[in-house]
Formats: C-alpha cells, sequence, structure tokens
C-alpha cells in the first residue's frame, strides 16, 4: 500500500430517510442464485486500485463491467455512467447513508449477473453516481459488488496472487487464524469485533471497499486508552465526498486469533459515519492486502492465511502530502498535519508536475517515481509546481 493519495472508503450501510420509493430496496427481487460445478477452479483475477481496493471484469446484462469487491456496501450500486444502463429503466430508490452524507439512489432491474462461479438471474442493483475519487483512480468504476451478491457464499481473496473466488459456504479451502464474522441484520453489511488497547471494540464493519486498515469512532479511541499516541491528519474519499480524520499507528490490533502490530488507524469525528449507523468502526482492505483471506458469514467466520510479507509494518508517509493523479501532474488533496509539507508552506489545491525533474506523466502511478510520498527520512525531493516554480521537500516522519 502506497501513501500516494486517500485511500477510499465506499459504504452503503442503509437506505436511510428520504423520498419514499415505491417498494423499499431490500424488499425488492433478489434474484436467484446459481454456482457452477467447477466454481472452484474459477478464479477472477484482479488488480489493487491506488485506493487500495480490488477492481476487476464481470458482467451485468452480457455487458463487461469494471467492479469493485465492496462487502460493507449492503446493496450492489451500478454506476449512472455505465455504457449498459438505459436511464428510463431507473426506478426511485429514495437515499442511501455513505461516507461524507447520504446520496440519492435508484434501483434498475438486471436479467443476468455472472461473477466467477456464480451467476444471478432476476434481481436488480442499486442505481448511483461513482466519482473516481473514491477509488483513487482518474476513471471511475461501473459497480460496487456488495453483500447482497456475496454473501451466500465464501469468498476468497488472495491478495499476494491477485485473484479470488466465490465457493460453497462452509468450504474452508486453507487453514488459518479464525476471526468471527456474520451479516447485521439491520445495517446489511459484513460485521466483526476487534480487539484495540486490550479491549474489545465491536461491532466493526467488515469493508473490502475501503483501502484503509483500520477505522474507530473518537469515543472508542479515547476509551481505550490510546489517545496518548502522537496523531496526524489525512483524507479519505466516500460517495458522497471528501471526509478528514485523524490517523495513528496502534501498536497492536486483535481481531480473533489474529494479532497484527503496527496498523494504521483512522479516527473519525464525533459526527462521523460509523458513529451515525450505530457502529464502532470499520476494518478494510488494508489489514488484509498481504494476506490470503476467507470471508463467510454462512459459516460465522473469517479466515487469515498467511502472506509473504505479513511482518513488514505499515507505509507511512513522511512528506505529509496526500495527492491526486492526473493524467500529467499531481493535485494536493490534504496537507497532513504537523507534517513537514505543512511546515514548508504547501496547500491544498497545489499542483505538482514534475518530481526529482521527471514529469509527472499517465505512467506514474505504477511507476518507481510515486514512492517520493513514502520515501525515506532525510530525503530532499525537488519537486517542480505546475506554475513553473522549483521547491524542494525534506521527508520526515512525524506521526
Amino acid at each position: 500500500m502506497h501513501r500516494l493519495l486517500p485511500l477510499a472508503a465506499l459504504l452503503i450501510a442503509a437506505q436511510s430517510p428520504g423520498p419514499k420509493p415505491p417498494v423499499p430496496i431490500a424488499s425488492r427481487d433478489p434474484g436467484r442464485f446459481a454456482i457452477a460445478p467447477d466454481a472452484e477452479a474459477r478464479w477472477v483475477p484482479f488488480d489493487l486500485t491506488p485506493g487500495n481496493q480490488v477492481r476487476f471484469i464481470m458482467t451485468v446484462d452480457g455487458r463487461p463491467a469494471t467492479a469493485i469487491l465492496d462487502t460493507g456496501v449492503s446493496f450492489s450500486v451500478l454506476s449512472r455512467g455505465f455504457a449498459g444502463l438505459e436511464p428510463k429503466r431507473v426506478r426511485a430508490g429514495g437515499e442511501a447513508s455513505t461516507i461524507g452524507g447520504a446520496v440519492p439512489i435508484g434501483w434498475v432491474p438486471t436479467a443476468v449477473l455472472e461473477l466467477g462461479g456464480v451467476t444471478r438471474t432476476g434481481g436488480g442493483l442499486v442505481v448511483a453516481t461513482l466519482p473516481a475519487l473514491a477509488t483513487g483512480s482518474a476513471a471511475p468504476v461501473d459497480l460496487l459488488v456488495g453483500r447482497d451478491l456475496l454473501a451466500r457464499h465464501a469468498l476468497d481473496i488472495d491478495y499476494p496472487g491477485r485473484r479470488f473466488r466465490l465457493l460453497p459456504s462452509g468450504r474452508l479451502p486453507f487453514r488459518g487464524a479464525v476471526a468471527p464474522l456474520r451479516v447485521s441484520a439491520t445495517r446489511r453489511v459484513y460485521e466483526t469485533e476487534l480487539r484495540l488497547g486490550g479491549r474489545r471494540v465491536r461491532p466493526v464493519i467488515v469493508d473490502t471497499g475501503d483501502g484503509s486498515p483500520v477505522t474507530v469512532t473518537r469515543a472508542h479511541w479515547q476509551a481505550v486508552s490510546l489517545a496518548v499516541l502522537p496523531t496526524t491528519s489525512a483524507l479519505s474519499y466516500g460517495l458522497a465526498g471528501p471526509v478528514i480524520h485523524d490517523l495513528a499507528i496502534a501498536p497492536e490490533i486483535g481481531l480473533g486469533a489474529l494479532t497484527i502490530r503496527n496498523v494504521e488507524v483512522r479516527i473519525e469525528p464525533a459526527d462521523g459515519f460509523s458513529g451515525k449507523v450505530g457502529v464502532a468502526g470499520r476494518i478494510g482492505s488494508g489489514l488484509f492486502g498481504r494476506r490470503r483471506v476467507l470471508l463467510d458469514p454462512g459459516a460465522g467466520r473469517m479466515v487469515f492465511g498467511p502472506g509473504p510479507a505479513v511482518d513488514v509494518g505499515p507505509v507511512r508517509s513522511t512528506s505529509g502530502l496526500l495527492v491526486g493523479i492526473l493524467p500529467d501532474r499531481l493535485r494536493v488533496l490534504h496537507v497532513m498535519r504537523s507534517g513537514p509539507a505543512a511546515a514548508s508552506g504547501w496547500k491544498d489545491g497545489d499542483l505538482i508536475c514534475a518530481v526529482d525533474s521527471v514529469p509527472v506523466t499517465a505512467a506514474y502511478p505504477a511507476s518507481p517515481q510515486a514512492r517520493w510520498t513514502v520515501g525515506d527520512p532525510g530525503r530532499v525531493v525537488a519537486l517542480r509546481t505546475c506554475a513553473g516554480v522549483e521547491r524542494s521537500l525534506t521527508l520526515k516522519r512525524f506521526y
């Protein structure tokens, strides 16, 4: 995980009060599911978005759709910009609670959805605007694949191998540390509990659409007596827009039989999303990304296998800049509190066109050039603004 830009957080937990649709989303036809006899062999390849989410291709009514695995979404969400969407078929859907606020949604019936070895006939999808910044990519995705399409099966995600598959619930394809997992009856998302500062924190949403490792409410952070740790500020994007929160490194997180040390924790403000929907926080792909993970709410468990780099600590910003990537430049989205960028006068909205004399191009996200924001403390980075001003930034550990 590189701190190149804000790690995205995509979450629709439940339909919220608003204009009432003719039929509530939760009461509409869920469709009919079938799993292929050879589902175990039907691995789906994926890449990770700059926001650290699982991105892949599936089909919606015969059309390819770019999708993200998002167990923090109650009902799978189709983008209003999807090429196969006929606007006249979209029905009223009211509003949904998301990170950043409420967003208007619709509902569209579908014929056939195909994902790995699973096919759904009938049913439909929630329709909403999916902004590109929510994944940190230059282009938005077409679909968030949520609880309604996933929870009937076991989801086996091989993060190191960049592949996943859907299996019959109860299947145990590998052994590892086990933690509890269920689908909330009220929020209709995956939930568990964790240990932080030696105390139980629950319920916690398991949100593969959130690229950060752990998020907790400010009240829970203070209750576990970790408020003495140094913090900075960071920025995340939800469907309703950006959210600023605090950021710290917790010495240890417990998740069932699994213990993980030095974990990045995002601390939501008092009026944050988790508090509003009645949970203690979330865990996301940032906590899973070096492991193989089985999510099987039907069997009441998630299983964590070891990965090739599970003992590597979190990647911390040493620049204090969170940047968005445009085709030929970087845009400063947030200047982190107490970081070297804040001390040297960088501002939100500043534009960077070259790093160490190398121009920013479309190939930047996958290049070694992009690692400068998390470089070794003491390194001096030469940054040229798009106004032609040369500025230097000395990297530093600050949280």
